[in-house]
């Protein structure tokens, strides 16, 4: 278990995605279970949409989403966006093409319109940050305020859903400086419920990550992080 995962960002430069009823509505069209299943064949544990992982130090456990596709198509409708086109834009790579394709399905079950798009890598990241709605890859960091700091503060390095809330910042910066992980939960709590109410991302899962190797060989268990500690590596003769 790991907090490697898939997220699938709207893009709030995008005038379709400015609107928080389209955000928080397409989230309520999608059942991350199903995600899970159908695009990562089962593979891992469900996510809430927050991008912090019950692993995560500070993590503070929020009552569980609820799915209901037609208040989410409602909301969408209620923006004015209920006959928009969206498009879902992934890699061409198997699991994540899968993934986009449960979630673009659920959404267009729930009766909204959708274009699937996928695209090689060498397309794909040339403007990765730029597209309305895609999903996007993230390896796991030990921490949940490094992901948060790093994706979604306003102004981040890889903040690719571009989202900005003087809320979420101010009590971003307490969070990173409270070095006790439980004393810093209590402030994630709210960090990880903004992050639900402004319908930033549909983060279904976390993935389960793998490795084979010969029996033979010992000490070489898939590591959360890719590491390869080598010197902890051995074989029987």
């Amino acid at each position: 278990i790991t907090s490697a995962t898939l997220v699938c960002r709207f893009n709030q430069t995008h005038e379709q995605f400015k609107d928080v009823r389209v955000r928080t509505g397409l989230q309520k069209c999608v059942d991350n279970a199903v995600v899970l299943e159908l695009g990562y064949s089962g593979l891992g544990t469900v996510a809430e949409n927050h991008h912090v992982c019950p692993i995560h130090p500070e993590y503070y456990k929020l009552p569980p989403l609820v799915t209901d596709p037609a208040a989410g198509k409602a909301l969408v409708d209620e923006a004015g966006y209920g006959d928009f086109e969206f498009e879902l834009i992934t890699l061409d790579d198997d699991w994540e093409a899968a993934t986009g394709d449960s979630i673009a399905a659920q959404i267009r079950d729930a009766g909204l319109k959708i274009k699937r798009t996928v695209l090689p890598g060498a397309t794909y990241w040339n403007d990765w940050t730029k597209y309305s709605f895609s999903c996007t890859q993230w390896n796991m960091r030990p921490l949940g305020v490094q992901v948060l700091s790093l994706a979604y503060r306003s102004g981040g390095a890889w903040n690719e859903s571009a989202f900005s809330n003087a809320e979420f910042d101010e009590l971003l910066e307490k969070a990173l400086s409270i070095a006790d992980a439980e004393e810093r939960s209590k402030v994630m709590k709210r960090l990880e419920e903004i992050m639900q109410e402004q319908g930033v991302i549909i983060q279904a899962y976390w993935r389960s990550l793998y490795r084979n190797y010969d029996p033979r060989v010992h000490g070489c268990e898939m590591h959360a992080l890719y590491d390869h500690h080598h010197y902890k590596w051995w074989m029987d003769a």
